[in-house]
């Protein structure tokens, strides 16, 4: 792994995983402060009424930043290996995986690599939605539900498929 991926020492890193194993996973569905709280603790830029629930997994939270009123659903997987930014009023929906970082399979030895997903503002990702690394989802776009993303959608659009593409418009 390169020197610095993590972008915290190995004992934060473990202590996060710890923290998010017990009291952010146990806490009460209705507790969002708290997680809230706690994703901030650990360097996570986290907006106003942010709803996250505590089932969602997060794997560096440093690397994530979610605008005001955006919700994060049951079961979502927020594999920041690289950075992850949400923006205001978006909702990524249960059971989607949100995922920055892969393997180059040209390489020999499969080198990790990160790269940025960008949702916007807006935006609304289905269930059980795979987002890969380096997408972008324009602001106002719906991503239907068993989608997969693997690169750049435009704004304002209903998209679908895999790979996702702009079906139409989603207002006018």
């Amino acid at each position: 792994m390169p020197g610095n991926f993590r972008g915290r020492p190995a004992w934060f890193v473990q202590l996060w995983w710890l923290v998010q194993a017990t009291i952010f996973r146990w806490s009460p569905q209705f507790l969002y402060s708290w997680r809230r709280w706690l994703l901030r603790l650990f360097g996570a830029k986290v907006g106003e009424g942010v709803l996250v629930r505590p089932s969602v997994e997060v794997t560096y939270p440093w690397k994530v930043s979610i605008g005001n009123h955006s919700w994060i659903g049951d079961h979502v997987t927020l594999y920041s290996l690289g950075p992850i930014d949400i923006g205001n009023d978006a909702v990524i929906s249960q059971k989607s995986y949100i995922c920055t970082g892969s393997h180059d399979f040209r390489s020999p030895s499969f080198e990790i690599f990160a790269e940025p997903v960008v949702i916007e503002s807006k935006v609304w990702i289905a269930s059980d939605v795979f987002v890969a690394p380096g997408a972008r989802i324009g602001e106002g776009t719906v991503v239907s539900a068993r989608s997969s993303v693997f690169g750049d959608l435009p704004g304002n659009m209903i998209c679908r498929g895999n790979p996702a593409v702009p079906v139409k418009k989603r207002t006018e």
